[in-house]
């Protein structure tokens, strides 16, 4: 009942909205735990767990979540570019590629004030800061970015097309969109998505479907995202952080299992020369 009542609300454009907006604002709020800086489901494979990326111990608790975002932006260098993530959480992300892939700017935009009041006090680097700001409708100057990134945000969102026209008009010339996000059961399937894609006047010059990845690290980080639950979540409330942090037999688990839902990950580009 209550996973057949999420899927009518996430086709509901203005519902799914809403609802996004009402749980990242709470969760911004009332758990500002300093052990939470991701909110995605994370990456893993073979040839990562045969060659790591070397993090602090810090950061060592993250590394699923910090592998997804290596393996998006490993298709552009960032190195010296303004980049802006759209939908950007706790922070965690953004902190990551400043720290890590050195681009000369990172704007981290979220819908939630409450989070980018969090982000704004946990970090305080040169180059990193946040603002809050709606995907579809961005107060920021036309082709002012080299890269755009936009991790398991977009399936919130009301309207697909009108973001991928903001995407469009804030990249310079040239510049690259970093998508990855879910498709499918709960949201529209993915060969809607690509056609929105080819519509939106970016060239698709990469796709590849990460399904299996996302739930090798979901399998992986259970441990952890169990521990963290029970530590800071009042048992009233544990059973919705489950279904949220994707643990094995949540709906989406099981939903990523049976391949009624996939994970996407796509490079987009505008193109160097547009016609008016």
């Amino acid at each position: 009942m209550i996973a057949t009542l999420f899927i009518v609300i996430c086709r509901v454009a203005v519902l799914r909205k809403f609802l996004n907006l009402f749980i990242y604002q709470a969760l911004a709020k009332h758990f500002r735990t300093e052990d939470w800086l991701f909110m995605n489901y994370g990456y893993d494979s073979d040839a990562l767990r045969r060659n790591k990326i070397p993090l602090s111990k810090e950061e060592e608790a993250h590394r699923y979540h910090i592998q997804l975002y290596q393996h998006l932006c490993s298709a552009v260098p960032l190195d010296g570019k303004d980049v802006l993530e759209i939908g950007s959480g706790r922070g965690g992300g953004a902190f990551y590629m400043k720290r890590y892939l050195k681009p000369r700017s990172v704007i981290g935009v979220d819908y939630s004030n409450n989070a980018v009041a969090l982000c704004r006090k946990r970090y305080n680097i040169d180059g990193l800061s946040f603002v809050t700001g709606d995907a579809e409708k961005l107060a920021l100057s036309d082709n002012t970015f080299d890269v755009v990134v936009n991790i398991e945000s977009s399936h919130g969102y009301r309207s697909m097309e009108t973001f991928l026209s903001e995407v469009k008009r804030l990249l310079k010339p040239g510049g690259y969109f970093l998508f990855a996000d879910i498709r499918g059961k709960i949201y529209v399937d993915y060969a809607v998505l690509r056609q929105q894609f080819i519509g939106s006047g970016l060239i698709l010059l990469k796709e590849e479907d990460i399904t299996n990845a996302v739930l090798e690290a979901m399998d992986a980080d259970k441990e952890r995202k169990e521990e963290l639950i029970r530590r800071h979540v009042p048992k009233l409330l544990r059973y919705m952080f489950y279904e949220f942090a994707g643990l094995p037999g949540s709906f989406i688990y099981d939903s990523f299992r049976l391949k009624d839902s996939t994970y996407h990950c796509c490079v987009l580009q505008k193109p160097s020369h547009l016609r008016e």
